[in-house]
């Protein structure tokens, strides 16, 4: 059973302006709202590709009636808690002339301490079945940034697998409770380690000291064109980036952290993940918005997926 905490949801509203300016009008071209947060884009590409989960988070106000909305009519179960105020919405502009891509992302609606022990109830007794849990994101601004390290003892306690998925203190505190699985970015793992990071070798060395001290077993490097790092306490492998026309980055992390929850769930070995994770992230930036790409692309692109072992082979599943 996979579980996808999104603590601060948002629908994402995504527009294409050509040659984007500041400080002039600008026009936008297309237009597309989908249900966001990084735990919900977990659960969109898990359907994807056949699996199932459920679904938890916070939801308020019209902004949240339609992500409700949105995973029910996509069949993804779910479970959210209704609070005050109003869901988030971000905002992301894509101008495929200049090739980039703004966020501008609200901070979300504060949530209570009753709240969060109501979500904290309803994640433990899903972790006492053996359920691989999904933390990703941020959270709402008055809620606590060791939300997630309290929460990965207590579910850990009970059982559950946990992936972590977050930036700064969330994971700084968050990897202290030793999750079985973090995925950070380049970007992210320079800024919990406080260091650059200039060369392969450096950054596979300090993968092992985090394994090393805090337990992890499984820890994910995206680096964007430059692939990926897999690293466990037994085997490194080193993922080529694909070559493709990017629409756009949003939620390419995510993609990869459903692939390999999805992996995880059904007992596939390690090079199966990588090369599902590497597919999926990259099937993920040639869609537009938050939209999950299609199986077929995923498909397709496993077949393109080149990784070497850069130490070790590996001798079991993920």
């Amino acid at each position: 059973m996979i579980i996808t905490v999104t603590l601060n949801p948002a629908v994402d509203k995504t527009v294409q302006i050509n040659g984007f300016h500041i400080n002039g009008v600008n026009r936008v071209s297309s237009l597309r709202l989908d249900a966001g947060g990084k735990g919900i884009n977990v659960s969109k590409m898990v359907a994807r590709l056949g699996g199932k989960s459920k679904a938890l988070g916070f939801l308020a106000g019209r902004t949240g009636l339609f992500i409700k909305s949105n995973l029910d009519e996509n069949g993804i179960e779910n479970d959210f808690i209704p609070v005050v105020g109003e869901t988030r919405t971000n905002l992301k502009i894509v101008d495929a002339l200049k090739y980039t891509n703004t966020d501008i992302n609200e901070i979300g609606p504060e949530i209570t301490m009753e709240d969060c022990e109501k979500m904290k109830d309803q994640l433990l007794q899903l972790a006492a079945q053996g359920a691989i849990i999904v933390l990703s994101g941020s959270v709402p601004p008055n809620v606590s940034k060791n939300i997630y390290k309290d929460w990965i003892k207590a579910a850990k306690e009970k059982g559950a697998k946990i992936i972590l998925d977050a930036d700064g203190e969330l994971m700084r505190q968050g990897i202290a409770a030793g999750p079985y699985l973090i995925k950070p970015n380049i970007h992210e793992l320079e800024g919990l380690l406080g260091k650059k990071l200039m060369n392969i070798v450096e950054i596979i060395g300090a993968v092992r000291s985090l394994i090393d001290q805090y337990g992890i077993e499984v820890v994910v490097v995206s680096m964007g064109s430059n692939g990926a790092l897999f690293i466990n306490k037994d085997v490194t492998i080193l993922a080529q980036g694909i070559s493709v026309a990017v629409k756009s980055t949003v939620g390419a992390g995510d993609a990869m952290v459903a692939a390999l929850a999805y992996s995880l769930d059904r007992g596939e070995s390690f090079e199966k993940a990588v090369t599902l994770a590497v597919a999926a992230g990259t099937a993920n930036v040639m869609t537009c918005g938050t939209e999950p790409s299609s199986l077929e692309k995923i498909q397709e692109l496993e077949r393109k997926v080149q990784w070497e072992y850069v130490v070790g082979k590996c001798k079991g599943c993920l």
